[in-house]
């Protein structure tokens, strides 16, 4: 670096005490951007931006005797406190955000979904569809209907915890209510009210509460005597 650009200190220091007397603190160092440019850094001590830096562009043509400031600007330093990156309102809400009396809206494009009279592959859907001023405007696209079902199967499948240690399948229960067209040979609706009641599960799913579950007895172990602990020796 040119030693007239990074001498140039008081000239940096001088720019941004005229734009805020009182939020410029000690010299961080300068770092070269060209030939021609560097920049100067100095610690923000203003209130509420700690961790923040002063950044000062000087520059020097070729034969210059001096430096002047070409820009300056108050940036977060490693260590900033800095609002998270802007993520759009539709892509924010989420799962279980709605409440009564909210709206919303699917995106135009949203792949999820496409107009009622297209085929969709759903044999129940489309029979449905084709009947004009009957069908729905929209139905589930074929991507729309592998993504619920990823998420069903995630939650709901036969490599949950709880499935592994049930008895028997969901697809076997009387508590379960297939769904209809081509979601019904893999998933259908809980009607059982002490575990998954009125959620889409997998046929392969289960729990302890199968409707073929049967109680125990209560004959006792028959290896061993009963033991009695009101029995003296």
């Amino acid at each position: 670096m040119r030693p007239i650009l990074a001498d140039a200190v008081d000239v940096a220091r001088r720019a941004l005490v005229q734009l805020e007397p009182s939020g410029v603190g000690g010299h961080l160092g300068v770092t070269a951007e060209n030939d021609d440019a560097a920049t100067h850094r100095f610690d923000a001590t203003l209130p509420g931006y700690r961790g923040w830096q002063w950044a000062v562009v000087v520059a020097a043509p070729p034969g210059a005797d001096h430096a002047t400031v070409s820009e300056s600007a108050l940036l977060p330093g490693p260590d900033a406190l800095v609002a998270p990156d802007f993520v759009p309102w539709d892509q924010r809400v989420r799962p279980g955000d709605l409440a009564p009396g909210d709206l919303l809206a699917t995106h135009p494009d949203d792949p999820r979904l496409v107009p009622g009279y297209v085929a969709t592959g759903d044999p129940a859907v489309d029979e449905v569809a084709i009947e004009i001023g009957l069908g729905r405007t929209k139905v589930l696209s074929l991507e729309g209907r592998e993504e619920a079902a990823e998420r069903w199967y995630t939650e709901f499948g036969p490599a949950t915890e709880m499935a592994k240690a049930a008895p028997a399948a969901c697809g076997r229960c009387g508590f379960y209510l297939p769904l209809a067209g081509a979601m019904r040979a893999a998933f259908g609706v809980c009607g059982n009210t002490m575990v998954a009641d009125g959620r889409v599960v997998h046929a392969e799913y289960g729990c302890g509460a199968h409707s073929d579950v049967e109680i125990p007895t209560g004959g006792g172990s028959p290896r061993y005597e009963a033991f009695d602990d009101a029995h003296s020796t």
